[in-house]
């Protein structure tokens, strides 16, 4: 729940709901009704439409992406979590460039200004030339406070900073990506349930989807698709599924083209999973040709 989805009981409740439900239907038939439906369970709708543009892409002879676009990538380039820039040290960020990521996310907003900013040159003087720093703030300051620390970080190699501020009014947004040098993005606090969010009026350069949030793959190639137009950059990440979760969803990243590291490497942070989970090379995922999502379920789960 605190990822922004429903709760475990309704989640339960819709499952067997569906399970009720489909036997004798087409895939077609159920995925027009996600299409149509007005849901409140956004993870169980992208774990059943994942589950059905599987079946309908091996059935089709397709890699899950061609079915979404056929245009789709081969690669998927990924960022790599670091944690919070107050514990982090000189070596993780050596050994991620060493596994070959071009973009570091760290986490800001967890100490006082000054100290975080310090920490970060001197974590800076250890990247090589390329490489560069994602930071999210997870909502933590202050207009004023955002202000001062985006001033700080001038001459750093700063990719973008995600929701910087406690409370994102749009006009505060706008003005601190006015004077910012780089994308500020919106991720938990994006408005995409609002029947009357506009995103040609979204006050960032950036935003990031999250299928499980929106509701399935195909509403997120959509909203991607308006964002892109409206020349809003866009980032997939996943909310850490298992393999299940996010071999569809590095699909759908492929599917949507963008040449922004996606946060997709996520696989390696569970203890135990229901399958192989897409395991980056060289700061990139890369999909096969067989068809489907390319999951496959562990012998335990089959």
């Amino acid at each position: 729940p605190a990822a922004g989805t429903e709760t475990p009981e309704a989640a339960r409740d819709a499952l067997r709901a569906w399970a009720d439900r489909l036997p004798g239907c087409r895939p077609e038939e159920i995925l027009a009704d996600l299409e149509r439906s007005d849901s409140t369970t956004p993870a169980v709708d992208f774990a059943l439409e994942s589950a059905l543009l599987d079946l309908l892409s091996r059935r089709a002879g397709l890699p899950l992406r061609r079915l979404l676009c056929t245009a789709a990538a081969d690669t998927v380039a990924v960022n790599t979590m670091l944690g919070a820039v107050g514990t982090l040290q000189v070596q993780a960020i050596e050994r991620a460039c060493n596994e070959g990521f071009q973009v570091l996310k760290i986490k800001v907003g967890m100490a006082v200004p000054g100290a975080e900013i310090s920490r970060l040159r001197e974590l800076a003087a250890a990247l090589p030339a390329g490489v560069c720093f994602r930071l999210d703030a997870n909502g933590a300051w202050s207009p004023t406070v955002a202000r001062r620390f985006i001033g700080s970080l001038y001459g750093l190699p700063v990719e973008s900073l995600e929701e910087p501020l406690h409370q994102p009014i749009d006009a505060d947004l706008r003005s601190l990506q006015s004077y910012a040098p780089f994308p500020l993005a919106l991720d938990e606090s994006l408005p995409m349930a609002g029947p009357d969010w506009d995103p040609a009026r979204t006050p960032v350069r950036r935003v990031v989807l999250k299928p499980a949030v929106v509701g399935g793959l195909r509403r997120t190639l959509a909203l991607a698709r308006c964002l892109r137009d409206a020349g809003i950059e866009v980032v997939i990440t996943s909310l850490i599924e298992s393999a299940a979760g996010l071999w569809p969803t590095v699909q759908l990243a492929a599917a949507i083209r963008s040449p922004i590291p996606h946060g997709l490497a996520t696989g390696s942070w569970l203890a135990a999973d229901l399958g192989v989970a897409p395991t980056p090379h060289a700061g990139c995922l890369t999909l096969g040709a067989q068809p489907g999502s390319g999951f496959v379920p562990g012998p335990e789960w089959e």
